[in-house]
C-alpha cells in the first residue's frame, strides 16, 4: 500500500508516538483484564476516580476521563452489577444518582494501589536517583502538553471582525467584573469597547481573538502607547478570556499572534498593565519573558492597575 501523504514525518514525534505505544503496552492498558481482577482497564480508571472522589455521576466521570456521557453511564452500571460500586439519591438533585465506593468495591482498589505501586517500584529500582526525578518531571510535561493540545483542539485565532465587538466587548466586562475591576481607573470605562474593531484600525494596532466553532473565547490586541513619547513602544491591551478557556494555552496562543504583530509593527518594546491578584495573568506574562517594573509607562487613564511589565522585542 502506498502511503497516503507525502511529507516527511517528524523524527521527534514518531519516536514519542513509539515510545507512547510501548509504554501503554508495559502497562497492561492493551490487556481485556487487570491481573486480579474482573475489570477493564478502563473499568479500574473509574474505580480508582470514584474512590478518590468520595461520589461521582456519569457527567463526572465523563469529563474527567474524557469520554461520552454513554460510555461513562455503561462503566458505572458494569461495576454496580459487579458489586464494585452502589447508587445513591443527591438529595439536591434526585437526577444526579451518583455513585459510591461500596466494601468491596473498595477492596479492590486498595489491591490495585498495592499491585501497581509495587510494580511501578521495581521499574523505578532499574534507575539513577537523577534518571527518576527526569522521569516524573518528564511524564508531568508530557501530560500537561498532551491535555493542552487536547483542550486547544478546533481553536483558531483571527484578527476581530466588526460583527464580533458587542460580544468582545461584553466578554472582557464579564472578565474585569469577575476581578472586581470595574469603574473608574479600569478599561471597563474606556470608549473603545463599543467600538473595539475600529479602535484597532490603524496600521500599528491589532486586536485578536480566540474561537471554537464560531463562539468567542478570548481576545487581546496592541496599540501604541498614550503618552510614551515614542513610537517604538506598544501596549498590550484587553487581554481577557472567559474563566472556562483559562489555563489551557489560549492565552499563549494570542500573546504570540500579538507579539508577532508588534514585531511586524517595528515595536521594540511591549509594555502591560494588570493587577497583582490577576496571578494566572502575570504567571504567563513572566513566563514568555516579560519583566516587572517598578511604576508605569504612558498615559493609559488605567490608574487602578497596580502591577506593569515592559517586554524587549528581538527582532
Amino acid at each position: 500500500m502506498r502511503p497516503s501523504s507525502s511529507v516527511t514525518p517528524d523524527p521527534e514525534v514518531r519516536r514519542l508516538r513509539d515510545q507512547s505505544r510501548r509504554l501503554a503496552r508495559a502497562l497492561g492498558v492493551m490487556q481485556p483484564q487487570v491481573d486480579g481482577t474482573s475489570c477493564t482497564p478502563a473499568q479500574c480508571h473509574v474505580m480508582i476516580e470514584v474512590s478518590q472522589h468520595g461520589q461521582m455521576t456519569a457527567n463526572e466521570v465523563a469529563e474527567l476521563l474524557d469520554v461520552d456521557k454513554s460510555t461513562a453511564s455503561r462503566s458505572l452500571q458494569s461495576l454496580a452489577r459487579k458489586g464494585l460500586l452502589e447508587q445513591q439519591e443527591d438529595a439536591a438533585d434526585l437526577r444526579a444518582k451518583p455513585m459510591r465506593m461500596s466494601k468491596n468495591g473498595a477492596r479492590l482498589v486498595h489491591d490495585l494501589h498495592k499491585q501497581a505501586d509495587a510494580f511501578v517500584a521495581r521499574a523505578l529500582a532499574h534507575l539513577s536517583e537523577e534518571q527518576r526525578a527526569t522521569v516524573v518531571e518528564g511524564m508531568s510535561l508530557y501530560e500537561e502538553a498532551l491535555r493542552r493540545a487536547r483542550a486547544l483542539e478546533g481553536v483558531i485565532v483571527r484578527p476581530l471582525r466588526r460583527a464580533d465587538q458587542a460580544d468582545m466587548a461584553q466578554l472582557i466586562r464579564d472578565a474585569l467584573a469577575e476581578f472586581g475591576a470595574v469603574g473608574r481607573g479600569f478599561s471597563s470605562e474606556d470608549v473603545a469597547l463599543e467600538a473595539l474593531h475600529g479602535a484597532y484600525a490603524g496600521s500599528r494596532a491589532s486586536y485578536f481573538v480566540a474561537e471554537r466553532a464560531g463562539e468567542l473565547l478570548a481576545g487581546s490586541g496592541i496599540a501604541p502607547l498614550a503618552g510614551a513619547g515614542t513610537g517604538d513602544v506598544c501596549e498590550l491591551q484587553k487581554m481577557f478570556a472567559r474563566s472556562d478557556a483559562r489555563g489551557i494555552g489560549v492565552g499563549r496562543m494570542l500573546l504570540t499572534h500579538c507579539l508577532d504583530a508588534a514585531r511586524v509593527a517595528d515595536y521594540r518594546t511591549c509594555y502591560l498593565e494588570t493587577l497583582e491578584h490577576m496571578r494566572q495573568a502575570r504567571a504567563l506574562y513572566e513566563k514568555v519573558g516579560f519583566k516587572a517594573l517598578d511604576a508605569p509607562l504612558g498615559d493609559t487613564g488605567h490608574s487602578a492597575c497596580n502591577t506593569w511589565y515592559a517586554l524587549e522585542l528581538v527582532h
